[in-house]
């Protein structure tokens, strides 16, 4: 079972690093934790530095510790992160041969395998996990990708069923429910933002709330259900959060297309 699960003093920081706020976990004080739960928080403050553009100072910090299987996933997730893809595929292969019962090694291993295009490799690794979120979270995102939505509901589905109302699961089952309305009613203009099944909207409102701590994914929602002013506002908290979020960036140039801003300033 995945030990970040249950109440506990990890939940905090775990729940902060999936809802984007890598500074808040970054600056948590782990010598405060326990000997069970040290080399987790450290490799939750350690992605939170890659996930921040600090990949560089990850790699310093755990040089000379890749015996140990946790952190030289976060090796090669860092290595990947710093364009090194050859190093860093290399490392999440030989991981998924001799540690794959790893849980580290499954969740950032496999997220190094999926970046790299090698889905099949990142799901045989990934569903070796024993009840672990994150693996789940993995799971879904990659079916998704690969547009097969009645996979990524299944796994959602199967995973409430232990799960129950975890963070993790509420935000894959939110992914899983814009997907389906976006499958069935495509999304071609602003003006059918207005227009939504009843069933669309009422999926896009419990995205909505569900990504509420997370806001280039709140204001995602915030599009789909016509609400473009409060999607922009959602927005530019983000860009105030960290200025080169390229997700951020990246959908407030959408936002604008379907406004009828310019979009010369946010391109360049």
């Amino acid at each position: 079972m995945d030990p970040l699960y249950a109440e506990g003093e990890l939940l905090t920081i775990h729940n902060a690093f999936h809802q984007g706020q890598y500074q808040k976990v970054i600056d948590f004080d782990t010598s405060s934790l326990s000997a069970e739960n040290s080399l987790p928080g450290r490799i939750l403050r350690l992605r939170a530095q890659i996930a921040s553009g600090q990949a560089e100072e990850v790699l310093a910090d755990i040089e000379g510790e890749d015996e140990v299987p946790d952190l030289a996933a976060v090796k090669a997730l860092a290595q990947y992160s710093i364009g090194s893809t050859t190093e860093a595929i290399k490392e999440a292969e030989y991981l998924a041969m001799t540690s794959s019962d790893n849980m580290m090694v499954q969740i950032l291993g496999g997220t190094v395998l999926q970046a790299a295009g090698k889905g099949e490799e990142a799901l045989a690794l990934l569903t070796k996990h024993s009840g672990s979120l994150e693996a789940v979270a993995l799971i879904v995102q990659i079916h998704l990708q690969q547009n097969r939505t009645d996979l990524a509901l299944k796994e959602v589905q199967a995973a409430r069923k232990w799960a129950q109302d975890s963070l993790l699961v509420n935000i894959a089952e939110s992914w899983v429910g814009l997907r389906l309305v976006c499958f069935y009613q495509p999304l071609t203009s602003s003006a059918m933002l207005l227009t939504l099944l009843p069933q669309g909207g009422e999926r896009y409102q419990q995205a909505f709330y569900e990504f509420e701590e997370m806001p280039v994914c709140q204001a995602v929602a915030e599009i789909h259900l016509g609400r473009l002013p409060e999607a922009e506002a959602a927005l530019q908290q983000a860009i105030q959060r960290n200025s080169d979020d390229v997700e951020a960036i990246s959908n407030s140039i959408v936002l604008n297309v379907l406004s009828a801003k310019d979009t010369t300033e946010l391109v360049e």
